[in-house]
Order: structure tokens, then C-alpha cells, then sequence
């Protein structure tokens, strides 16, 4: 896939991983200006435009891509969707506002040069997870479970400001916030099925984003990762969260998902039946 300018840019998870030295299965392209007005102008084949965020979906070699213009953004609603702002604006001021240094470099796709405004190289040789600026957090508090889901995926743990400011939001939770991100988040994180991400999403209270007086629930086991990998449904990630939920949740659920909760409800009274989900039976053998 050849697709170069000197404005066109690698950036994010590909850079990372590439400096990693591990496989990288999303390659996101930004452009220093205006995207759609260079995919016109080189005569791509243009699938899709969105001029309210400056994205561009093109058809190049058989693929489907997705070209970002440079942009700013702002939180006038904390831990809500951005408002974009600043289309076109300089390759700085767009890799300023993503989520953790090891995420805000860029690579050009003409040179290879690589571009480091905040030092991500460094935190990955010193396996750090550092937000871009203080009150990161309070605009996006999905960050804090992106957070868990790096330091489990690269070994990385949030450096001491980092993690003061994590500590200093959960204290303080705002929760009117998009639970359809967080939702995005947990999916992500606890597919992973690792122990460690469970046992960090206690001690660091992360637990505390899914709502207000969350009880912790009582392990059985506690090896969760290994009981769960024998499990072969599509509720891997659930059944680390469930124990934590009640039915009046904030997170968007599928209908299977709350047929899920109701049982692990009933189940604290009652034997299971033939219509008994097995998640239930199984997260039965954990918790409570």
C-alpha cells in the first residue's frame, strides 16, 4: 500500500508498536491539513467524507483506509464526545490531545522520519504510561481503562503524576459520561482475560467508573483467568464486569447480557434450571 506526502503522517498505535517490535493491526493515517482536499486532489477513490471531523475514507490497493485531517479538540460536556475544532491545524497541536504519550507520535510517510513531540520514545523504554496534559482524565475518563488495558497489554505503569491524577479523578468521578465508551473500553480490556487487569481494576478503583456505591464482589476463586479459559461464548468480557453491575446500570447491555445479570441475581437464592445461562453458572463458581 503506497500512499506518501510529505504531510501525510503514520501516527498513533502503528508508530507504537512498530518501535515495540510487535504487530500492529490498525494503521491509522493523519494529514497536516485539510484531508479531504488531498484525497481530492491526488484523484483517490474516495468512499466516504465526514466534514465535521475532516475524515476521509478512500479505496486504495483493494483496501479500505481512513485519512484524518489534523485537528483540536475540546470537552464543553467532561467525559461526552469532543467537539473538533481547528481543521488543518498544525501535526503538534493534533498529537497534544490523544490519550498517552506512547499513542502521540507520528512517522512520515515519505522519509520515515519519525516525529516525537512529548517524549513517547522515552516512556516506552522506561515502560510509562504518561497523559498529555492534567486534566486529561476529566475530559475523557475512558482513558483511565485505556490506561489498564496498555499497562496489561506492554507491562507499562502510569508514571507518578499520572497516576495521582488517576487516583485524584476517581475520587471525584463526574458520572454524567458517554458509558457507551466505557462500555467500548471494558470490552477491550477484559477480552484480554487477564488476571492482572481484574486485580488492577480493584486496587485501582477503576471499578468505581461503572457507578456510584459499587459494591466489590466476593471471589471464590481466585484465578478468574484460568476458569474463564475454558469458557468459549462471546461474553468473555462481561463475566469479569457482571459481578460488579446491578440491574439499574448505566452501561448500554444487550438483551443477553441483562438475561445474564437477572440469573446471577437469582442464582444467590435459587438452584440453577435448564434455562440457566451458563455465564451465570460459571461466574457462580466465582463470585458472591
Amino acid at each position: 500500500m503506497l500512499l506518501r506526502d510529505k504531510n501525510l503522517y503514520y501516527v498513533g498505535g502503528v508508530v507504537r508498536d512498530e518501535i515495540l517490535g510487535t504487530t500492529s493491526f490498525d494503521i491509522d493515517f493523519c494529514y497536516e491539513g485539510d484531508a479531504i482536499e488531498f484525497a481530492q486532489k491526488q484523484g483517490l477513490n474516495i468512499i466516504k467524507t465526514n466534514p465535521s471531523f475532516g475524515t476521509v475514507r478512500v479505496l486504495l490497493d483493494g483496501k479500505e483506509i481512513d485519512i484524518a485531517s489534523t485537528r483540536t479538540e475540546t470537552y464543553p460536556k467532561k467525559g461526552h464526545l469532543p467537539v473538533v475544532e481547528n481543521i488543518g491545524c498544525s501535526l503538534k497541536e493534533d498529537l497534544k490531545r490523544r490519550d498517552f504519550t506512547i499513542n502521540a507520535m507520528a512517522k512520515r510517510t515519505t522519509d520515515g522520519e519519525l516525529i516525537d513531540y512529548f517524549g513517547g520514545i522515552r516512556d516506552i523504554e522506561n515502560k510509562t504510561l504518561k497523559i498529555l496534559y492534567d486534566r486529561s482524565f476529566i475530559d475523557d475518563p475512558t482513558r483511565i481503562i485505556r490506561g489498564l488495558k496498555f499497562s496489561v497489554r506492554f507491562g507499562f505503569s502510569l508514571n507518578e503524576t499520572t497516576k495521582q491524577l488517576q487516583e485524584e479523578y476517581l475520587d471525584n468521578i463526574n458520572y454524567d459520561m458517554s458509558y457507551h465508551r466505557i462500555r467500548k473500553e471494558l470490552v477491550e480490556t477484559f477480552s484480554l482475560n487477564s488476571q492482572t487487569a481484574f486485580d488492577e481494576f480493584i486496587t485501582q478503583k477503576i471499578y468505581r467508573l461503572l457507578g456510584e456505591n459499587i459494591e466489590l464482589p466476593k471471589c471464590k476463586e481466585y484465578n478468574i483467568k484460568n476458569v474463564l479459559s475454558n469458557y468459549n461464548g462471546n461474553n468473555l468480557w462481561f463475566m469479569y464486569v457482571a459481578p460488579f453491575l446491578t440491574l439499574d446500570t448505566k452501561l448500554p447491555l444487550k438483551r443477553e447480557e441483562k438475561r445474564i445479570l437477572e440469573w446471577n441475581k437469582r442464582l444467590k437464592t435459587q438452584k440453577p434450571t435448564n434455562n440457566t445461562p451458563k455465564e451465570s453458572i460459571i461466574m457462580q463458581s466465582l463470585y458472591y
